[in-house]
């Protein structure tokens, strides 16, 4: 299967330019999408529903989103109330079925000198040769490593949840199971894909992949993610996902932007890029393919 994640920074370009089809274009191909900063009615962005634009897009896609921010933007025709949401927040796109999604707020601060906003992981459960696992389409804060260590451990944590069976709804008599809806299965393995905010050094990185002993390389324990990047057999150091832009403060190029595998998949690694050609964003795609 063949999986690309990509912060698409609401469809704008390093021209300038807002073009949700050329992203939808440079994700052709992929059996399953992970998408960050994708807005509903934002200020910054066309007033756009790109959820559902891209769906138009992508035609053949399950999909389901999981805003991290929500907001009033409703407004009066006469005395009809015209309701909308303004939204930002992660997507998930898939060929198979979206079997089960969640949306798990992460731990935020209030920063003083900084803006931050809610952000969140965004799960959804799919069905494999192999068995289901779920999948992952987080965003992190971009201000504050604190904030990270805090969304990096509720992230292991969300994940040891579901290998331990965690079930979206439990004991007999549901309106679901009357209904001849049967409970979706648990899933013990996880892909988790997105915009971290943290470069190959920090210790967020050690605390998602384990630690780097100086003899050893780094030591992982069941609980630990594996970097598809390295597992694919690039260095830990190299690769670009934010190229440097001064607009948005990024003063070198960085690999800010990953995809781990609960440590049952890593055998299941088969290779690992980068688009480095994509104009959509100021972020690049990193696809990757797991023989599952």
């Amino acid at each position: 299967m063949k999986f690309v994640s990509y912060n698409i920074q609401y469809a704008k370009g390093k021209d300038g330019r807002f073009n949700l089809k050329r992203i939808a274009q440079c994700l052709a191909g992929a059996d399953v999408i992970a998408l960050q900063e994708v807005s509903r009615y934002m200020p910054m962005a066309p007033n756009e529903d790109q959820p559902q634009s891209l769906s138009d897009l992508l035609p053949e896609y399950h999909w389901v989103y999981g805003p991290a921010l929500d907001v009033d933007g409703s407004g009066l025709n006469g005395k009809r109330v015209i309701n909308k949401r303004i939204q930002f927040g992660n997507m998930l796109l898939c060929k198979t079925p979206i079997i089960s999604s969640l949306t798990h707020p992460l731990p935020k601060q209030t920063l003083v000198d900084f803006p931050s906003h809610q952000r969140v992981a965004l799960e959804g459960v799919i069905s494999t040769d192999t068995g289901t696992i779920r999948l992952y389409s987080v965003h992190l804060s971009p201000n504050s490593p604190h904030e990270r260590m805090l969304q990096v451990e509720a992230l292991l944590q969300i994940h040891r949840a579901g290998k331990n069976g965690r079930q979206i709804w439990t004991g007999p008599g549901s309106w679901f199971q009357k209904h001849g809806r049967n409970q979706p299965p648990p899933a013990a393995e996880a892909v988790v894909m997105g915009d971290f905010n943290f470069e190959p050094d920090a210790e967020q990185y050690s605390q998602l992949v384990g630690e780097f002993d100086p003899i050893y390389g780094r030591v992982s324990s069941s609980d630990n993610f594996v970097d598809v990047w390295v597992r694919a057999g690039h260095d830990e150091q190299s690769g670009v996902t934010c190229p440097r832009c001064l607009e948005n403060d990024t003063l070198h190029d960085m690999r800010i932007d990953y995809a781990f595998v609960s440590s049952d998949l890593a055998h299941h690694v088969h290779s690992a890029w980068i688009d480095d050609d994509a104009q959509g964003s100021d972020h690049q795609p990193i696809w990757f393919e797991l023989t599952i």
